[in-house]
């Protein structure tokens, strides 16, 4: 699987940890001061259910949505539809992307690009939102370093189970397992990711998630982006415009243009 699939129960307990206009270190925020000079379409890849693009749409910007998850989708219509807002959301694959407009903005928030599993199909999936761009148009998207509990002596391994309650009184139980680690020279990681929803005690549910995390260096990523052909590519740490970074805990957000 080359993205991380989000089906029914990992998208219930999306929405239960990430909330429509929950920021994140300051994300939405940044995006938002960032787009607020778009007068045409932006595109929010892997929109999920709704935190980012929601809080967009409501601030006046006119923004289409696009995921590979259905259900992902699904919540996300729902969230627009209780909030009187209906922008275009369509369910595709990035790697083959071919929507019928070319946008004035890209986002990907959330790190969420470094889900794409495989590094090739990560820099094509670059070229087709490259391809999609106005001429000028900017790409926008944040990525993180691996941090001092990912561990390749960890494979093998489940770290743990959390537990989420649902509003209904449903109770959804989270593990995750270490499946493959290659952190420093291929610079990815595998967990699966397994889902039980228990009723009044009883499971009635249970779903099976692989769940992929690639990283890459912060001037790797410069020069990938440069490599397709974007410009002026400009690097900031923590959302903080124009911040340089300074160490590999911080978030790093990148804005390039197509030339």
């Amino acid at each position: 699987m080359s993205f991380s699939y989000y089906g029914e129960l990992c998208t219930e307990v999306y929405d239960l940890t990430k909330k429509i206009g929950q920021s994140f270190n300051g994300d939405i925020e940044y995006y938002q001061a960032r787009l607020k000079s778009c007068k045409g379409r932006i595109l929010e890849a892997m929109v999920g259910s709704g935190r980012v693009i929601i809080p967009l749409l409501e601030s006046g910007l006119l923004v289409d949505g696009v995921d590979y998850s259905l259900e992902m989708l699904e919540s996300c219509r729902r969230h627009c539809d209780a909030r009187g807002l209906s922008p275009i959301l369509i369910q595709a694959d990035l790697k083959v992307l071919d929507l019928p407009n070319q946008y004035e903005a890209i986002i990907i928030p959330a790190g969420s690009f470094q889900l794409i599993e495989q590094r090739a199909e990560a820099i094509e999936v670059l070229r087709r939102l490259y391809d999609h761009l106005e001429s000028g148009g900017r790409l926008l998207l944040d990525l993180f370093l691996p941090g001092e509990d990912y561990n390749s002596s960890n494979v093998g391994k489940w770290d743990g189970t959390a537990t989420f309650h649902c509003p209904n009184g449903d109770i959804i139980t989270m593990e995750g397992k270490c499946v493959e680690a290659d952190l420093f020279f291929n610079q990815y990681k595998v967990d699966y990711l397994k889902y039980e929803k228990w009723r009044a005690g009883e499971l009635i549910q249970t779903e099976l998630q692989r769940f992929a995390l690639r990283w890459y260096g912060v001037e790797e990523f410069k020069f990938i982006l440069e490599s397709i052909g974007f410009a002026d590519v400009t690097i900031s740490a923590d959302f903080e415009f124009g911040n340089p970074p300074t160490h590999g805990k911080q978030q790093f957000v990148y804005e390039a243009v197509r030339k």
